[in-house]
């Protein structure tokens, strides 16, 4: 018989660290939905054209992509990121603007698989469509910074640039080719093929033989024209307001091709492998247009899931949840009196376990120990007989009778209703 396993880039999420990850979406949603931004679940496949609008020099373009033909012959893919497919629902829904979602989920991308990196990857991001304002860009800054404050993150640094507007950007990229030209037999064999596409994916080369090139570059800020100029002063005006710290990194491009004007990046300092950035974004006026839509400002951020854990355990904050139940059932008679005394306590919004296959009453209390119970509810041959149950408060050693009927008042001593 075959021994199936996950398929390489992709890993099984058990307890405790699925609860764990509810948790970090749970904290995100109650940050962003504070702000008015409202969820959206994009559908985890598109037409392979919603994203080959992410630019034709970007990786996840040229080589990541999981794409396929499907029975009905259509060329889709599995979503590489969320942005796009969130400007291709403004396109066909036309909501009114301003428009600010949140997402949360899987994205696909093959590459090779390595610590904080897989290919089937979650993230949690936002999106503001329909506003050119300065104020917003530094919002969704200050919504992503609040969320990681949130998790107990300290060691956190914010970069940020700007990429002027399309025609700065242009001006820009004939520039970085026309410097990296003369350097070009110092570059990398892979530097040299991103150049002939897209000089500027040349500056997110990590790649040490690049980095004395790379240093030496002309900085964006030498051609973006004074009103890009003035948006990206206002929006670090906004946010000095905010006293939200950050560094000017001209370098700063990011790794798809649709920024313009704001474009930034959060780095853990407290992460010591290759990697550190934990979630970036910024603004792409344009990718609404690219999509057949009207001329739309956007801006937005998507956090890693993965890598913003790992930055978590560097700083020993954000552990996972402990596991437990309000009350646990214990029944030594035939398994009917938990299997009904269960279903009464959850009825009435409390949390109930039990154990099954009649197991010996040393064996269910190990089962209650594991729960994480507050309370356990033992039930005898004499608590039936007496219609009665013994309560005992897990871990003190105590346990006392209660009649059936006061049950529930009683364990309400002990825990707080949940939603039902």
């Amino acid at each position: 018989m075959a021994d199936f396993k996950t398929s390489p880039g992709t890993r099984d999420i058990l307890s405790p660290d699925s609860a764990r990850w509810r948790a970090f979406q749970g904290v995100f949603e109650s940050t962003v939905e504070a702000a008015g931004y409202d969820y959206i679940i994009p559908p985890m496949f598109e037409d392979l054209d919603v994203f080959l609008r992410l630019g034709e020099a970007t990786d996840v373009v040229t080589k990541e992509m999981y794409d396929f033909h499907d029975k009905g012959g259509r060329h889709i893919a599995l979503r590489p990121e969320q942005t796009a497919s969130v400007c291709r629902a403004f396109v066909e829904h036309r909501p009114t603007t301003p428009w600010k979602v949140w997402y949360s989920g899987p994205n696909f991308r093959y590459e090779k698989p390595q610590q904080g990196r897989y290919r089937q990857f979650d993230q949690v991001g936002i999106e503001a469509l329909g506003v050119d304002d300065a104020f917003l860009d530094a919002e969704v800054i200050a919504l992503a910074a609040k969320f990681y404050s949130a998790l107990g993150l300290r060691k956190i640094e914010l970069s940020i640039n700007s990429l002027g507007d399309s025609g700065d950007r242009d001006k820009y990229a004939k520039k970085l080719s026309e410097y990296f030209a003369k350097h070009e037999s110092k570059l990398t064999a892979e530097s040299k093929a991103t150049l002939l596409r897209n000089p500027l994916r040349v500056l997110d080369s990590k790649r040490e033989p690049d980095q004395e090139i790379i240093i030496g570059a002309p900085a964006i800020r030498e051609t973006i024209s004074n009103e890009s100029r003035e948006h990206f002063e206002a929006v670090l005006s906004a946010l000095d307001a905010l006293k939200i710290s950050y560094k000017i990194n001209d370098r700063l491009v990011r790794g798809l091709d649709y920024y313009r004007r704001t474009t930034f990046e959060f780095v853990s300092t407290a992460l010591e492998a290759a990697h550190t950035a934990i979630g970036g974004g910024g603004r792409y006026d344009g990718l609404v247009e690219a999509l057949g839509g009207p001329p739309t400002a956007g801006i937005g951020f998507a956090l890693g899931l993965d890598r913003t854990l790992l930055a978590c355990d560097a700083e020993s904050v954000f552990a996972a949840p402990l596991k437990e139940v309000d009350v646990f059932v214990v029944d030594t008679v035939d398994g009917t009196h938990a299997h009904e005394l269960c279903h009464q306590i959850r009825t009435h919004g409390f949390s109930a376990d039990r154990a099954y296959d009649l197991r010996s009453i040393k064996a269910q209390m190990k089962a209650a120990d594991r729960s994480g119970a507050r309370i356990a509810l033992i039930i005898g041959s004499n608590e039936v007989e007496n219609e009665s149950v013994m309560l005992r408060p897990m871990g003190s050693g105590e346990q006392y009778v209660v009649p059936r009927q006061d049950i529930l008042n009683e364990i309400a001593k002990y825990t707080i209703k949940t939603n039902i």
